[in-house]
C-alpha cells in the first residue's frame, strides 16, 4: 500500500550552513549570481521576499545569455535557470520557513514527519506552495461539475481544449459502457468525465505514487471510489481482462535528456508508445475503442518530425483509424511571457483507433 511517505517530494538538505552564502537585501545580485554559476549554494535570509528578487535577477541574466525566441534557445534557458535555481536554498525549521513574511505550507508537515529542521531549494518551495494553495482551494475544471484537488507533484491540466474535444466524442459514444482503462490517470480528470457519461468502471493506473495516494485522499469513501479503482504501475498496471474502452492522454512533446518522474508528465521516451501499443493489443475488447489525446506541438515547435500514432498505423500492424477529431487550441493569454507564435496553429487531437 502507498503511504505519504512512499511519495515523490523535495529532498531535504541536511549539511551544515555555515558552508553558505547568504544573500539579504544588503547582498551583490551580480557577486552572488557569480557564486551560483561556480556552483555555490546561497542561503535566502531575513524575508521570503529576498529568494523572489534573487530568482527575478537571475531570469535577467539568463535571458541575455539565451536571448533567442526558437523552442530550442526558450529550453536551453529553462534547463540553465533550472540547474543554477536549484542552489538557492531556504530554512526550515519546525516545519516552517523562519523567514518573515513566508507562506504557510501545510506539505512540509505532511511530507517530513520525522525531519522538522532542514534546507530547501527556493524553487521547490515555491513549488510546495502553490501545490498547496491548488490542493486547499481547488481547481474548476470546464467539463466537471466539482472542482479537483491536485495533490503535490501531479499532473493537472492548466488548458482545456483537449478535455472538450474527449467531452464531446463521450456525449457521442454509444457503445457499451461497463468498463474503462485510463492509462496515466493523473489528478483524474479523464476518468472522472467517463463517470460522468455513465461509465461503471474505470480502471486508472499510473506510475507517480503522488496521483495514486493523492485521488485516494480525493475520493476517500465516496460513490466515486467505487467507480474508480487505482493501481500504482505503468501502463496498464495488474488488470489483464481486455475493456470496451481505452483512453490515454500521454506526453506530447519527445524526450531531449533523460527524464526524471516530474518530467515524465510533459516528455516522452522511445519506447513509451511501442510498449503501449503492444500492451493496448491485448487489453481492447474485440469490437472496442482506444482513444488517444494528443496535439500537434511537437511537429509546431520543430521538437521532432515523428508523430507516434501515425507510426503506429503506419508499421504497427495491430489498430486501423476509425476516426481523428481536432480542435484548435485556444489563444495563449497576452500576459505569457514566453514566445508562443505556434499557438495559432496548434490543434488538439483526439484519435479513435480499433482492432485490425
Amino acid at each position: 500500500m502507498i503511504t505519504h511517505m512512499d511519495i515523490n517530494k523535495p529532498t531535504p538538505i541536511t549539511s551544515s550552513k555555515a558552508q553558505l552564502e547568504l544573500f539579504s537585501r544588503a547582498s551583490d545580485v551580480k557577486a552572488t549570481i557569480k557564486s551560483l554559476e561556480s556552483g555555490r549554494p546561497v542561503l535566502i535570509t531575513a524575508f521570503y521576499s529576498n529568494g523572489l528578487t534573487l530568482l527575478k535577477e537571475l531570469q535577467i541574466h539568463l535571458k541575455r545569455k539565451f536571448s533567442g525566441t526558437s523552442f530550442k534557445v526558450q529550453r536551453e534557458y529553462r534547463d540553465a535557470y533550472r540547474k543554477l535555481s536549484k542552489l538557492i536554498l531556504i530554512e526550515v525549521v519546525d516545519h516552517k520557513l523562519i523567514v518573515k513574511k513566508a507562506p504557510s505550507i501545510g506539505w512540509l508537515d505532511v511530507f517530513y514527519p520525522e525531519n522538522s529542521n532542514f534546507l530547501l531549494p527556493f524553487p521547490k518551495i515555491q513549488g510546495l506552495n502553490s501545490a498547496w494553495q491548488w490542493y486547499q482551494n481547488g481547481i474548476t475544471v470546464p467539463v466537471l461539475r466539482n472542482k479537483i484537488h491536485p495533490y503535490y507533484g501531479t499532473y493537472f491540466p492548466t488548458r482545456f481544449d483537449h478535455l472538450i474535444l474527449f467531452d464531446n466524442w463521450l456525449k457521442r459514444y454509444d457503445g457499451p459502457k461497463k468498463s474503462a482503462f485510463d492509462v496515466g490517470i493523473g489528478s483524474g480528470v479523464l476518468s472522472f468525465q467517463m463517470v460522468k457519461h455513465g461509465f461503471q468502471k474505470v480502471f486508472g493506473t499510473d506510475t507517480n505514487p503522488n496521483a495514486i495516494v493523492g485521488l485516494k485522499e480525493y475520493m476517500g469513501d465516496t460513490k466515486l471510489s467505487r467507480k474508480v479503482e487505482l493501481d500504482f504501475g505503468s501502463l496498464f498496471g495488474k488488470w489483464t481482462t481486455p475493456s470496451e474502452l481505452i483512453v490515454f492522454n500521454p506526453p506530447w512533446l519527445p524526450a531531449a535528456h533523460n527524464l526524471d518522474k516530474n518530467d515524465e508528465a510533459i516528455y516522452y521516451n522511445d519506447t513509451l508508445f511501442p510498449d503501449f501499443f503492444e500492451a493496448a493489443k491485448q487489453r481492447l475488447s474485440p469490437d472496442g475503442k482506444l482513444l488517444v489525446i494528443f496535439s500537434n506541438l511537437a511537429q509546431l515547435t520543430k521538437a521532432t518530425t515523428d508523430h507516434p500514432i501515425e507510426n503506429e498505423l503506419a508499421k504497427g500492424g495491430r489498430f486501423q483509424l476509425e476516426q481523428c477529431l481536432k480542435r484548435a487550441v485556444k489563444k495563449a493569454s497576452d500576459k505569457t511571457k514566453r514566445d508562443q507564435h505556434w499557438r495559432a496553429s496548434e490543434e488538439v487531437e483526439l484519435w479513435v483507433l480499433k482492432h485490425l
